[in-house]
């Protein structure tokens, strides 16, 4: 049996294993593909694997010899999971692996944005410490999280576990969803998106990418919030209109930005976040830790198992 992996990079640079792969059959495992590439290299395959490189419909139809699809993603975008149900084909996806990964960045932006760390740290490293007449300085105002509101939206497991992490740091907690619109449950209030917005300090979102959630954030959304609000997201790129986004931050409708994902991935030179005041942006990396990955890969062995065991598993199709 022939498995073909075609961008494993990003899953593993070189400090994890494929060797549990290997055992299933005969292995090819790419870096990346280019998709002018993709037929060539999955030609005869039985299980091909994906991150981002795309399977369409009419990229499936010229490999008669796919059996199984396995993303190393939760997303399944990527491949045309309609049509391959159509051949019998089961697309298994990789479900939350990443959650306490992501949490975890949705709090580094926010503690960068209130104690200024990356600022400091260079300003003490091109000496203004060393040569200030006073054992410490600040260069912008510093502020606690404690007691400040944080607004969730999207309250499946990350956004339940942002919640959780809020609540340790002392913070009020608002939510909001489809299906979790008032009351409350574990010191959470639900609420309306209107209210979140309106009385948040801190937006994070923590939404799957729909027709209703993309372009979501847009200039009528910011003008919703405090000015004094930090947005934040680490869900989907698309979500958020980035020109409304950068136009909120030069003209001081909301304070700040911190995001892991952007429309286009890789972007465009010219994205107007890239010059848009007190916005950091990571290159979605908050799934990528050493432990996540590693999780992911376990995930992702359990799912070809599966699949020649008879039983798929994680299928999204």
């Amino acid at each position: 049996m022939k498995i073909v992996v075609l961008d494993g990079y990003a899953e593993n640079p070189g400090d994890l294993s494929w060797d549990a792969l290997h055992a299933f059959g005969e292995v090819e495992i790419y870096d990346r593909t280019p998709p002018e590439l993709i037929l060539a290299r999955a030609a005869g395959a039985e299980i091909v694997v994906t991150n981002k490189t795309p399977l369409t419909a009419e990229t499936l139809a010229r490999l008669p010899d796919v059996k199984f699809i396995a993303l190393l993603s939760t997303g399944s975008n990527v491949a045309d999971c309609a049509y391959a149900r159509s051949r019998g084909i089961p697309v298994s996806n990789i479900p939350a692996y990443s959650t306490e990964s992501v949490a975890q960045l949705v709090f580094a932006f926010i503690l960068e944005h209130t104690r200024k760390v990356a600022l400091h740290s260079a300003s003490v490293m091109r000496g203004d410490w060393a040569a200030c007449p006073d054992f410490c300085y600040a260069l912008a105002p510093l502020t606690d999280i404690k007691d400040k509101t944080i607004g969730v939206f999207g309250y499946g497991s990350i956004g339940r576990t942002v919640a959780r992490i809020a609540l340790a740091f002392g913070m009020r907690v608002l939510a909001h969803s489809r299906s979790h619109t008032s009351g409350g449950e574990n010191g959470v209030t639900f609420c309306s998106l209107d209210t979140l917005l309106a009385e948040s300090d801190f937006v994070t979102m923590h939404c799957p990418l729909t027709a209703e959630t993309t372009g979501l954030a847009d200039a009528a959304f910011f003008a919703k919030m405090k000015r004094t609000a930090i947005f934040i997201n680490t869900s989907r790129g698309p979500v958020v209109n980035e020109r409304d986004l950068a136009d909120a931050l030069n003209n001081g409708v909301i304070a700040g930005a911190g995001l892991d994902v952007l429309s286009s991935e890789p972007p465009e030179a010219d994205n107007p976040l890239f010059s848009a005041k007190n916005c950091f942006i990571t290159p979605h990396i908050a799934w990528a830790s050493f432990e996540t990955r590693r999780r992911l890969m376990d995930i992702f062995i359990g799912n070809i198992e599966a699949y020649l065991n008879g039983s798929p598993r994680n299928t999204v199709n």
